[in-house]
């Protein structure tokens, strides 16, 4: 069968049974699916053998790049010494008690204590389910509410999707919890308040979250939820101080701070963690996924303080925290994150991402001269490149163009994957990333924007 046929066959059964997250029906039905059937370090392969640079490195995980062989060893090993053991109770197992040691030691403050679940998703539904069980052992019952942004992501498990806080994510047809999450202003200046300046723009949104805490009464609100730098909302990197003034105002009212830290944390911003490192607080929890195994294996870990934990453990209330999950602290997938996490240490994949960041910035920035390019923001290895239909007025495309996936789609035929949002072409890749591979993104990212300028022109908009 030669490699159309392949394709063809592979596109078809998978329209016919393979339902992805985030499914558009219709474009689905009609178009299908780029089916990926090799991936090596930065690059992927399909069934008809075009390759690509991943700049999206998988979906803001693939850490240390794909295909590595000591991963391979590794997870194959311990499929043979010990595929499974429950963690239920009053049984452990030695690798999921090793990664939990190893994450207390390179997290924050006395974030000492690791629930394992399977992803992101199930780490932002523990951490909400401790925080109801946390307030319930103060006595706490009637503090319940939780308080999250605009435009924030926070995965897709019921609690999940309704604390984050994208518009494009709660489509009608969905249910979400309404009545105790809450949604205050995206800290997104460009684009909503360009008449602020930086200083006047933090004011608004220190005034905003107190006054929301005021309104529903401090009594009643139990956690801010908060990405360091928002990711699927579109890389947004918050005022500077915003994180430590909020942070302030959730100890003034007695609110925990989680820090949903499944795409910054294991490197991405070039720190373990970003929650003090970069942005200088110590969350009551900070939820991970993503990184910490690299993608090879599905793993979410919810990391809290000494104090909770003292907290629902005080002896004498025969308590139980009943939540988990069969794959809690799975063997093998712990065993991969203390490999990925061994591999990131020894190669110093964090200082090339502090290393390589003022070269990704300045080269991306290079873009600014071209008509539709309106934003370039980010840090570390995760940016965000927003289009615009004027450059003056900040005037979007309408979203049924997608302008973000028509420049994805030029990129995709010159062997680059970045990841469309709308109006935003998004970037995540591997942290083994060079300087070649910065060079080969943005000038394949520029071609594309080109080529899109050329095609405009045919929908209507000139850019002379």
């Amino acid at each position: 069968m030669n490699s159309k046929n392949y394709t063809q066959e592979i596109m078809q059964k998978d329209q016919a049974h393979f339902m992805h997250p985030w499914t558009i029906f219709d474009v689905y039905k009609t178009e299908g699916a780029l089916p990926i059937e090799k991936a090596s370090g930065l690059h992927l392969e399909d069934t008809d053998g075009n390759r690509y640079l991943d700049a999206v490195g998988g979906l803001w995980c693939n850490n240390i790049g794909t295909g590595r062989r000591e991963m391979a060893d590794a997870i194959s090993e311990q499929v043979m010494k010990m595929s499974y053991a429950s963690p239920f109770v009053d049984m452990t197992n030695v690798p999921a008690t090793l990664l939990a040691e190893k994450i207390a030691t390179l997290a924050p403050g006395t974030l000492n204590h690791v629930f394992f679940s399977c992803g992101g998703s199930t780490a932002v539904d523990t951490a909400y389910r401790l925080i109801g069980y946390y307030q319930n052992c103060r006595g706490k019952h009637q503090k319940k509410h939780i308080i999250s942004r605009d435009m924030s992501y926070h995965g897709s498990t019921f609690a999940a999707m309704s604390i984050g806080g994208k518009k494009g994510d709660h489509p009608a047809e969905f249910d979400y919890i309404q009545d105790t999450i809450h949604h205050i202003t995206s800290p997104k200046k460009y684009g909503q308040f360009d008449d602020k300046t930086d200083a006047e723009f933090l004011d608004f949104l220190l005034e905003e979250l107190e006054q929301k805490i005021l309104t529903l009464g401090e009594d009643n609100v139990a956690a801010f939820f908060a990405e360091p730098v928002m990711g699927a909302g579109g890389v947004i990197v918050p005022p500077y101080g915003y994180h430590q003034k909020t942070w302030e105002l959730c100890k003034k009212y007695d609110i925990l701070y989680v820090s949903d830290e499944v795409v910054t944390a294991f490197g991405r911003l070039g720190h373990w963690f970003a929650s003090e490192d970069v942005f200088d607080i110590v969350p009551d929890i900070i939820i991970s996924a993503k990184g910490l195994t690299s993608g090879y294996l599905p793993l979410g870990a919810t990391i809290f303080s000494e104090h909770i934990w003292d907290v629902i453990s005080e002896e004498g209330h025969g308590r139980c925290f009943a939540h988990g999950f069969t794959y809690s602290g799975h063997p093998v997938a712990c065993a991969a994150a203390l490999k990925n996490l061994e591999i990131m240490e020894r190669e110093q994949l964090l200082t090339n991402v502090l290393d390589l960041e003022p070269y990704f910035k300045e080269k991306l920035n290079s873009l600014s001269d071209l008509p539709i390019v309106g934003d370039i923001r980010g840090q570390g290895f995760m940016w965000c490149v927003e289009f615009v239909a004027d450059k003056a007025t900040r005037e979007l495309f309408p979203e049924e163009m997608d302008i973000g996936k028509q420049i994805s789609n030029h990129a995709d035929a010159n062997g680059l994957i970045v990841r469309p949002i709308v109006h935003l072409n998004v970037m995540s890749p591997p942290l083994t990333l060079t300087k070649a591979d910065i060079d080969f993104i943005v000038d394949t990212l520029r071609l594309s924007i080109e080529a899109t300028l050329i095609d405009l022109k045919e929908q209507g908009y000139s850019y002379e």
